[in-house]
């Protein structure tokens, strides 16, 4: 790394606060403190349940008092007349059919279900978000370091051509060839520390800390294929995945809200109850004392409001048709989702073992031609080539082992059955670094 390299990554460390984050369950419990969205998730419950009780408030008895004081003055045939009065006044009014209300808190109870769906899903979103951010640290740190060993390996080789060229058994081409792969793996490795600055900053972005060293992938992991059918799967997904119950749960929000708007072409009725008691004085009489108590019934029937009922049934009705056509998309999408998954992670699975026998082939292939080169019956290009492929293949194992991981996370969340009992099993694979 160089100096401006070092300078720049300790300038960023002191702007960002520090935590040495010893594995992924670290990680994970700084993000549910950080992350912005799971805290808007949450206050949307709180939001809905508010609304919820907003609502069943409307069909509960609504009551109200007053009171008043007065001093009052009046002239009557030139005659001035003050004196003090009060009056009370309390009232109750009870719904007793309103089929509106009814069907606004049916509304919004189905309204917080659909926040709590988002909640879940917005739970399993930050598991599946932690889990590929710091796989994707971990595989910029391997191509790092790979880069770096393979930077040493090539200057080795440098070395041993100049001295095979002071003693003319190589010509100058090759010593170039050589110089050449370093000069380019030098390349590579400043694009490297590049990505691998941005993938702590993505972790950094979901817990508000910067990693300072993570924990590592062990070897002895069995990567196995997903047992069963896809088809089974994907009727899983369409019964646990949260974000489709949050829009089911929309839609009958939605139904029930062209309810109510149709709910507002009948008749209302409900229960008055009036208490009333002055002695302020009415017209020619001073200091009267007047009580008043009423009971009633009161049915009101709305007969033409302009179009206004008629239009807002329509802009429900709209709304609902709108939130089924989001819900398909959402479930065609869950399909594709599910079934990349799935595809993904017996893939790789198969392809960590493939990428682990052409690991070994290359070793051994580079082997034969380092002692081919010491005989000069292999050339230093055949050498590099070896070593090069040998390199790519550790990067495909690596990067298959962390694919492997990501796709099999994506696909538990796929399917709704995302849980930290997962997080806790990955973190199991991890080993601290010394």
């Amino acid at each position: 790394m160089s100096f401006l390299k070092k300078i720049g990554l300790i300038l960023l460390l002191i702007q960002t606060t520090l935590a040495n984050a010893e594995d992924l369950l670290d990680i994970y419990q700084q993000a549910l403190r950080a992350d912005p969205e799971l805290r808007t998730a949450q206050f949307k419950v709180n939001l809905g349940n508010a609304q919820k009780g907003q609502a069943l408030g409307q069909l509960l008895p609504q009551v109200n008092a007053s009171a008043n004081w007065s001093a009052n003055n009046q002239h009557l045939n030139k005659k001035d007349n003050n004196y003090a009065g009060t009056r009370y006044y309390i009232s109750l009014n009870q719904s007793l059919i309103d089929f509106a209300k009814f069907w606004d808190w049916r509304r919004a109870q189905e309204v917080e279900n659909q926040y709590a769906s988002e909640l879940t899903d917005a739970q399993h979103a930050l598991m599946l978000n932690v889990i590929e951010r710091y796989f994707s640290s971990l595989d910029a740190e391997d191509a790092l370091y790979l880069t770096q060993l393979e930077i040493q390996a090539t200057s080795s080789q440098l070395e041993q051509i100049k001295k095979l060229f002071t003693k003319q058994l190589v010509t100058i081409p090759d010593v170039y060839e050589v110089e050449a792969r370093l000069d380019q793996l030098k390349a590579d490795e400043i694009e490297a520390e590049s990505n691998l600055t941005i993938t702590k900053q993505a972790l950094n972005e979901l817990t508000n800390q910067f990693p300072l060293q993570l924990n590592k992938l062990r070897e002895n992991i069995e990567y196995n294929d997903l047992e069963g059918k896809l088809e089974d799967w994907i009727q899983v997904a369409k019964s646990e995945n949260p974000i489709l119950a949050a829009k089911q749960s929309a839609i009958e929000a939605a139904n029930n809200n062209v309810t109510v708007q149709k709910s507002k072409y009948l008749p209302v009725v409900d229960l008055q109850l009036n208490y009333y008691d002055t002695n302020t004085g009415y017209q020619n009489s001073l200091s009267s004392q007047y009580q008043t108590q009423v009971a009633a019934i009161n049915i009101n029937i709305p007969i033409f409001t302009g179009g206004m009922t008629t239009y807002r049934m329509r802009e429900a009705q709209s709304r609902l048709s709108m939130i089924q056509e989001e819900k398909e998309a959402k479930t065609r999408a869950l399909i594709k989702e599910v079934s990349d998954a799935y595809t993904a992670s017996n893939a790789n699975a198969r392809r960590i073992k493939a990428s682990e026998i052409a690991l070994r082939s290359a070793a051994k292939s580079l082997e034969a031609m380092q002692s081919g080169l010491k005989y000069g019956v292999e050339s230093i290009s055949d050498v590099l080539r070896a070593q090069q492929e040998e390199f790519k293949a550790k990067r495909a194992l690596s990067k298959a082992r962390y694919k492997y991981i990501t796709n099999r996370i994506r696909f538990l969340k796929a399917i709704g059955t995302i849980s930290e009992g997962n997080l806790h099993e990955v973190n199991s694979w991890l080993v601290k670094q010394k």
